[in-house]
């Protein structure tokens, strides 16, 4: 497994409050994410993956995502960035028990600016790219997108898995939701679905979107168009 990274003087802030979230979080995250962070395998099941694809998680944590698919699909190559230094370490380590080296290589960077060829020192752009409940974290969460999809090659896709409006859960438990996620500095952007909507409006892509748990979370799947990109 390669462990590179790439950290620049603008998020330096940022990283530092990522470490200092995750400093401890990251023993017990796994362990306490699987009762909230809801359809995350439903995420990974409807996932077309070829033999030989590029697949990159943005956001990684510990690398559980990461792992699941390098065991299923054994001929494609998986990476992962993440602006946590402290997540990075155990996500490191499940990998290398997991007996994943190899094919999945994982970097310290910032959704907004990465390049798959100065990044991960790759010739050809990633097949998939995919947000697993880390867009809600991203205050600059457009910028993340837009660079998501200039690394992604024409006919590829980008997913995003995160929190929805939960309109169709009881009104207590979604306020608590609300008030609960604000202590971690997750939200949910409303504005994300009528900037996805956009880019399909615009002939940026194809748009699909599936809700999951009673609008709880959303899967939302964009094929690239081959039209250029603009920020």
């Amino acid at each position: 497994m390669l462990l590179r990274t790439e950290t620049t003087t603008p998020h330096v802030d940022q990283a530092v409050k990522m470490d200092r979230m995750y400093r401890y979080q990251r023993h017990i995250y796994d362990l306490t994410r699987k009762y909230y962070l809801v359809g995350r395998d439903q995420l990974l099941q409807t996932m077309v993956i070829n033999g030989g694809d590029r697949v990159l998680e943005v956001g990684c944590g510990t690398g559980r995502n990461l792992i699941r698919l390098a065991q299923t699909y054994r001929r494609a190559r998986f990476y992962g960035l993440d602006a946590s230094h402290e997540m990075l370490k155990t996500s490191q380590a499940k990998v290398a028990r997991a007996g994943q080296q190899k094919r999945v290589t994982l970097c310290q960077g910032f959704a907004e600016d990465f390049c798959y060829q100065s990044t991960f020192g790759l010739r050809e752009p990633f097949d998939v790219i995919f947000f697993s409940y880390s867009l809600s974290m991203i205050p600059t969460w457009r910028e993340a997108i837009i660079t998501a999809l200039t690394n992604l090659r024409e006919r590829g896709h980008l997913i995003i898995l995160d929190f929805w409006d939960g309109r169709d859960l009881p009104s207590s438990f979604r306020t608590c939701l609300i008030k609960w996620l604000a202590q971690f500095d997750v939200y949910h952007r409303p504005e994300l679905l009528s900037y996805l909507y956009a880019l399909d409006v615009e002939r940026k892509g194809r748009l699909t979107l599936t809700p999951i748990a009673r609008r709880y979370s959303l899967l939302a799947q964009f094929e690239r168009s081959a039209q250029r990109l603009s920020r």
